[in-house]
């Protein structure tokens, strides 16, 4: 059987080409960048979700001073509300929201699946009703790159279809097939101009034979950079484990990997000792809106009220100054009385703690120490959260 494709080079080539160089190994762990029109991404790297051209409660530049290289914007949402031509007259993604930096647009596929009215998928394109006000839309694999070449992103993803997890393997399968044919249509579709990259998106399912079968055939297709989807949508962690154990080898050893979706810090950790570079999810700020902070102690419900009179911050060896200079009591009140700037610091805490994370994970691959540098972040999440003197 045949391994992994190495394609070699960015396609494009030459100065300002998009592309991506793989600086250390350390087991299947990788440390690279990726080179964009609008900058470089350190990887392992985390893209916090601006789904609606926003970081919820979060300022462009609190983002981008945590260490952030790249944000995540959501083409679904942002099609419907404000729309793509409008955001390209305002020039351009970029522009409208005061990121001068890399962005990474989804292509809107599972948000259709997920939150669409009415939507029936056809061979040419998924047809859905508007959340907001019902309207109906058509979206197929070439419009879905249109949109996102309107909205200027760095890195466009192709159209795909991601089915709900379990599912029979009939259908899993047939879902696959469908997503590498619109993969070709998406290939073909992408305007490549200088510093811009298209990437894949692997389905299958938890079906470890079909998840193989999609990696070799878009490895021949030769995108930028190659995604896992379908994965951490339910389905226990060790089953994602094993899809990624089955996925990464198959994968151009030369483009960027991007597992979607995922996750919590310890599914990151061991997505990138499985070989992923690249991470988004909204838990970070959803979890900051909800009273929730991630430490190195592992996670703080600051709802619990055990911190209405500890005086103590949450993290005082933090480089956050949220979780350094704030009252875990004073946290605790802003929660309860639901005041929004308790979701501002807290997601805060939390963009910072997955920062910081990812920029341990970097220095250890560098070092050749990732597996002790990750036991030694796993004893801290074991140790839990030190409670207030008696």
């Amino acid at each position: 059987m045949p391994g992994p494709v190495d394609n070699g080079p960015d396609p494009g080539g030459g100065a300002g080409a998009f592309g991506f160089q793989l600086l250390a190994t350390d087991g299947a762990a990788r440390r690279g960048v990726v080179t964009t029109a609008h900058g470089t991404i350190r990887t392992p790297a985390f893209m916090p979700v601006g789904t609606q051209a926003t970081v919820k409660t979060m300022y462009p530049e609190q983002v981008r001073a945590l260490g952030a290289d790249i944000l995540l914007g959501n083409t679904y949402h942002l099609m419907l509300r404000p729309g793509a031509e409008r955001v390209a007259r305002l020039g351009g993604l970029h522009r409208f929201m005061n990121w001068p930096h890399p962005i990474l647009t989804d292509s809107g596929g599972f948000q259709v699946m997920s939150l669409a009215k009415l939507r029936k998928i056809t061979e040419d394109a998924v047809t859905f009703q508007s959340h907001i006000d019902g309207r109906r839309h058509v979206l197929s694999p070439e419009r879905s790159l249109e949109i996102q070449g309107l909205l200027g992103s760095d890195i466009q993803m192709q159209l795909d279809e991601c089915v709900a997890l379990p599912a029979d393997r009939a259908e899993i399968e047939r879902a696959m097939n469908l997503s590498l044919r619109w993969a070709e249509r998406s290939r073909r579709a992408f305007i490549g101009t200088p510093g811009h990259g298209i990437f894949a998106i692997v389905q299958g399912g938890d079906d470890e034979a079909l998840r193989v079968e999609s990696a070799r055939a878009l490895g021949v297709m030769d995108f930028h950079g190659y995604a896992v989807g379908g994965l951490a949508v339910g389905e226990p962690q060790d089953v994602m484990l094993r899809i990624l154990e089955a996925t990464c080898p198959e994968l151009p050893v030369r483009k960027p990997r991007y597992l979607m979706g995922v996750g919590t810090p310890d599914d990151i950790v061991q997505s990138v000792l499985r070989g992923i570079d690249m991470f988004d999810c909204v838990m970070p700020t959803r979890a900051g809106r909800h009273g929730q902070a991630f430490t190195r102690r592992g996670k703080v419900n600051l709802r619990n009220a055990r911190h209405a009179d500890d005086p103590r911050p949450l993290d005082e060896e933090s480089s956050c100054p949220a979780a350094r200079d704030y009252s875990r009591a004073y946290l605790h009140h802003l929660v309860k009385a639901e005041e929004a700037l308790g979701a501002m610091l807290l997601t805060w805490v939390n963009l910072s703690y997955y920062q910081d994370l990812m920029a341990g994970l970097r220095h250890a691959i560098e070092a050749g120490r990732t597996a002790d540098h990750v036991a030694a972040v796993r004893e801290g999440w074991a140790r839990g959260d030190i409670p207030p003197a008696a």
